[in-house]
């Protein structure tokens, strides 16, 4: 049971981040000089590069890049003027769609959950810890069992119940909570409901999901009771985009353990749950730090 006497202290920048960094990240039609183009325009502009990946995908002939850069002594412009500026000349030449993320500014998120825990707690213990690159604004759930974990690490928990034919209106308070808290990401840390389309298009390329199997083969209730039934031998965790597509959206990360047939079923529960917490909290991480790009139904991770 939580201590409720614990005072909350503010999380720590984590130790990754490199506040006097900034990130571009792009994607275009693979072709010759995306690369030297890329270098020379922050070349051009003071900025040095400290970081880059860059994969041309074959299947979909189109390219992906992540630069990770800072100032180089006085005379850079500003990330707005660098914008206009690519946009105009290496953008324009290349039909590029870009960003470029401010180093000082973590993904702000918020975390949805049902009556499930662990995916939960370990998201929290790393944020408080330093160790997530991320600033979660608010916990959302419709249940209050995780309203005491949440509020002993400091952070709003909002009770959202979802009453039988609203669940639209339920899913309205979400999205206002999101757009109030300037969200950038909604973490669905094994929050138990279908979201409508409507939703799904909302938050198109901006919610993660964790799903209870490598591959999406055991859908619904109990899960790991269906594999252990069907004497499976790989367990597993999927973390992936939110898509009209249930369970079946842009995979970031997967991750399996081997079981065999002395294990009940709770023993894989123990398992999956450990499994499901380390996968969502990669492919958070990743998303946050900007390393993830929807490649059509899947993603490329640069990393």
């Amino acid at each position: 049971m939580p201590d409720h006497s614990h005072t909350p202290v503010p999380a720590p920048v984590a130790s990754s981040d490199k506040t006097n960094s900034n990130v571009l990240t792009l994607s275009c039609p693979d072709t010759t000089g995306v690369v030297a183009a890329v270098s020379g325009f922050l070349a051009a502009h003071n900025c040095s590069i400290t970081e880059a990946q860059h994969f041309d995908d074959p299947y979909t002939v189109k390219s992906f890049m992540r630069t990770v850069f800072h100032p180089d002594g006085h005379g850079t412009p500003s990330l707005a003027e660098l914008d206009r500026e690519f946009a105009k000349t290496v953008g324009a030449r290349f039909k590029m769609v870009h960003r470029f993320h401010d180093g000082r500014r973590r993904c702000r998120a918020v975390l949805a959950v049902s009556k499930h825990g662990h995916c939960l707690n370990s998201m929290l213990h790393r944020y408080s810890t330093g160790t997530l690159p991320i600033e979660v604004v608010a916990v959302v759930s419709n249940h209050q069992d995780m309203r005491s974990l949440t509020e002993w690490h400091g952070i709003p928990f909002h009770y959202f119940p979802v009453i039988d034919g609203r669940k639209a209106d339920q899913e309205k308070r979400i999205i206002e909570l999101f757009e109030k808290t300037e969200a950038d990401l909604l973490v669905l840390a094994r929050y138990m409901q279908i979201l409508t389309a409507d939703a799904c298009a909302y938050f198109g390329g901006k919610a993660i999901n964790i799903h209870h199997s490598f591959l999406p083969g055991f859908k619904g209730a109990k899960a790991y009771h269906q594999a252990h039934a069907r004497g499976v031998k790989l367990i597993g965790a999927t973390a992936h985009y939110v898509t009209t597509d249930l369970d079946e959206g842009p995979i970031i990360e997967q991750e399996v353990a081997r079981v065999d047939h002395t294990m009940p079923p709770e023993d894989l529960v123990t398992i999956g749950a450990d499994l499901e917490s380390v996968v969502l909290n990669r492919a958070v991480r990743w998303h946050a730090e900007r390393r993830v790009f929807i490649n059509d139904v899947k993603t490329v991770v640069l990393r």
